[in-house]
């Protein structure tokens, strides 16, 4: 992709994404406690706004938790919105925080499970997933120590241009999702890759594979990465604590037996981790995203307009 002109990124079309950047950029260097708080009470407010988002976080609950009651899932939606609220403000700080600051606001536990993975010699893949504290989950870890961040561009050309700027700033690289190359380039190198491949994936490579028991098109390409690289593969979880007491970061040790030689028996077993991770925290999932999709047109349409 040709990089944008300066032109192109003043169009009218970008005028609430400049003025919601600067808005939290503005709001960065508050207190913790105070970006929570903000973060709720613009959650509090989309929870009951008629967004297609909130249909669709609430059509995943039922999915997902059908055991529960309708008041649970609800309490659910609602504490979600809030999550997604304090994720806006997670950006700002994982965007513009020192890394002072964002050690600080996290304990890191299995930090010997990474040390282990790269005395190996062969990288390692930090699994992660699409929960609330995606941005803060792998902020957390640049600041650590060196690591690369995988990432999906967005065809907002200005919120792309700060994605990609704001998070090579603080990787060692900002890889693409497309860019194989250079991520396999990372692995062979003996790095450490943030990598999130659990959202609904229908291209070359995607496999009809559980999650919460509903079969659901998945990526399977962590499997092909391992064995092409011999990379090690880490679990990688983040939990929002309550309150303003920050995060648990969690790496996970290597996965037994990985790949083996069914990709989508790998991709099950990730998702039964984030499951598990997502049964612990229900509320910081993201739940918006449109995850029940299949690959042949007799899927079922999880997401229509009832009536």
């Amino acid at each position: 992709m040709s990089k944008p002109s300066t032109l192109q990124l003043w169009k009218p079309r970008y005028w609430t994404t400049w003025l919601a950047l600067g808005a939290l950029r503005l709001f960065e260097p508050l207190p913790f406690a105070i970006l929570i708080w903000l973060g709720a009470a613009i959650g509090k407010v989309l929870a009951v706004l008629p967004l297609s988002f909130v249909r669709i976080a609430r059509r995943n609950l039922e999915l997902c938790f059908p055991e529960k009651s309708a008041a649970e899932r609800q309490q659910i939606l609602r504490k979600h919105f809030e999550s997604v609220g304090i994720g806006l403000f997670e950006t700002a700080l994982s965007w513009w925080s020192s890394d002072e600051r964002i050690r600080k606001l996290g304990t890191l536990t299995g930090q010997e499970h990474l040390d282990a993975a790269l005395a190996r010699g062969r990288g390692v893949i930090l699994l992660s997933a699409h929960f609330t504290t995606l941005e803060i989950g792998a902020r957390s870890l640049t600041a650590r120590g060196p690591t690369n961040v995988m990432y999906r561009p967005t065809s907002n050309l200005v919120l792309e241009r700060f994605l990609a700027r704001n998070r090579s700033k603080h990787a060692k690289r900002a890889i693409p999702r497309d860019d194989v190359r250079t991520l396999i380039t990372a692995l062979k190198s003996n790095e450490a890759v943030w990598y999130a491949p659990d959202q609904a994936y229908r291209k070359k490579g995607a496999e009809m594979v559980p999650f919460f028991g509903i079969p659901a098109a998945t990526n399977t390409a962590t499997s092909r990465l391992a064995r092409m690289t011999n990379a090690a593969v880490l679990p990688y979880f983040v939990e929002r604590l309550p309150g303003s007491k920050g995060y648990r970061l969690t790496i996970m040790p290597a996965l037994d037996n990985f790949p083996s030689d069914n990709p989508a028996e790998d991709a099950r077993r990730f998702n039964e981790l984030i499951e598990a991770h997502a049964r612990h925290v229900p509320a910081q999932y993201l739940w918006i995203h449109r995850r029940f999709k299949g690959l042949t047109e007799d899927y079922p349409n999880y997401y229509a307009r009832k009536g």
